[in-house]
């Protein structure tokens, strides 16, 4: 696996693809991401969701997905123009500095909060393996869980694991809309009523669940920062080259975003069909039983999505793609994190690396140190929900901000040749303007409560 922080060599500018098919082949940053987007929020969180308030919320899963992208193709922009890090990016956002821009600080509390995420997807996985016959505790399991994934990212053999993750994520994925499809074939069948409740745009006044599917359902606040990193391992900026001025420049990064924002959306259908798929089990099967996704009962929850539409058979079946879902986002997300991490020491003036294989050797010690902290954080606490819920609700008050990044780059800091219409603008408002209202909806229905 290649990692969205190490910046490949220099090569030469070229320009982007004009016709349909060659676009699609270019296309890779938005997929990348999206291949590590269906874990634990479409596993876990959104079927959670579901659970609790049934199809209500169709249309807030939908909102969630689709206007992130307006942030996710802005913060790609900037990278695609200047050729620098997300977090190098976020440094440039004017206010208050102690040593780093506060945006950085902010991230810096998110991302220690998305350890404890995979410390729950972790959790996720010792159960799975436990419920397939695994005779040892999940404590056990997740310590061997955190073991293995150090080794492998460490020594660096791992291309079997990713590839044949990537293809058993995919599978289940598409099992899980087939199941869709099969609902109407059972008791649980979707009807017009459902649909149309789902789209009568009411929020619960208990937010929590939803606000934490909005973190990380689609692109994720974590996801919205590795982004440009793909779009610098792809090598969008380096086929765009330096900014100069000249008129090639402009027609060869007009020519590249281009294929940025179709790589983005083509992406956005994807996890966004995935994301409905979770949802629609969640709230037709889940819902109608009564059942909830808790910690004692997480899995067995939520393999009755399955066992419910497919038959008793197919436990088995969602039991390995729940393995595949969930570890293939533990080893993704660890391997960007140990190197995000290395890259922060710079931007944080913390370390300075005079050759690339001393940046080497600290990634190597981070993919150490990440799996020890999640394994710790799931054996101390050991509640898989709570703890994926730390980090989800973490990155829904991410978002907020992000967004407020974006338009400030939209207005501040974009290119002229890449400078946007008013219609994108608008765009970008909405999503920035819809973002800050579902995060102070958050706020005002978590502390209104508590001061009664």
């Amino acid at each position: 696996m290649s990692s969205p922080t190490s910046m490949p060599s220099p090569s030469p500018t070229q320009p982007a693809p004009t016709s349909f098919g060659g676009i699609l082949r270019q296309l890779g940053p938005g997929l990348i991401i999206t291949a590590s987007i269906v874990g634990s929020g479409e596993l876990i969180v959104t079927p959670k969701l579901g659970a609790s308030f049934g199809f209500t919320l169709l249309w807030f899963i939908i909102l969630g997905c689709v206007l992130k992208v307006f942030i996710q193709i802005e913060l790609g922009r900037f990278t695609l123009a200047r050729g620098v890090t997300t977090l190098e990016t976020m440094n440039l956002v004017p206010g208050p500095r102690l040593v780093v821009s506060w945006l950085l600080w902010l991230w810096a509390i998110m991302f220690a909060a998305t350890i404890f995420q995979i410390a729950g997807m972790v959790g996720g996985v010792a159960s799975v393996l436990s419920i397939a016959g695994l005779d040892l505790s999940t404590n056990v399991i997740a310590v061997l869980i955190g073991i293995i994934t150090a080794v492998l990212l460490v020594v660096g053999r791992y291309k079997l694991v990713e590839t044949a993750a990537t293809w058993m994520v995919v599978a289940f994925t598409l099992c899980t809309m087939v199941a869709v499809i099969a609902l109407q074939f059972t008791p649980y069948a979707v009807t017009m009523k459902n649909i149309t409740d789902g789209f009568s745009f009411n929020l619960p006044g208990s937010f929590t669940v939803a606000f934490a599917a909005f973190g990380i359902i689609g692109v994720g606040a974590s996801e919205l920062i590795y982004y440009p990193y793909w779009v610098l391992e792809k090598g969008y900026a380096r086929h765009v080259g330096p900014a100069d001025g000249t008129v090639a420049w402009a027609e060869r990064a007009r020519g590249w975003m281009r294929v940025l924002k179709a790589d983005s959306w083509v992406s956005c259908a994807v996890y966004t069909s995935a994301t409905l798929a979770f949802y629609v089990l969640g709230a037709a099967v889940l819902h109608a039983k009564g059942l909830d996704v808790t910690n004692a009962d997480m899995i067995k929850t939520l393999s009755a999505m399955y066992v419910e539409t497919f038959g008793a058979w197919s436990l088995w079946l969602f039991l390995l793609g729940a393995v595949a879902v969930l570890y293939s986002t533990i080893f993704v997300a660890t391997a960007s994190n140990a190197r995000l991490m290395a890259d922060a020491l710079v931007v944080f003036k913390v370390k300075q690396y005079p050759a690339v294989a001393d940046r080497q050797r600290m990634i190597r010690w981070f993919c150490v140190l990440v799996p020890a902290a999640w394994t710790l954080l799931y054996v101390i606490w050991g509640s898989p929900v709570t703890l994926v819920f730390v980090g989800a609700v973490a990155q829904g008050m991410m978002i907020p901000f992000l967004a407020l990044a974006a338009l400030w780059l939209n207005y501040r800091r974009s290119d002229p040749a890449l400078r946007s219409g008013n219609l994108w603008r608008a765009g970008l408002w909405i999503s920035a303007a819809a973002m800050t209202a579902v995060g102070l909806y958050q706020v005002v229905t978590t502390l209104v409560p508590s001061l009664k």
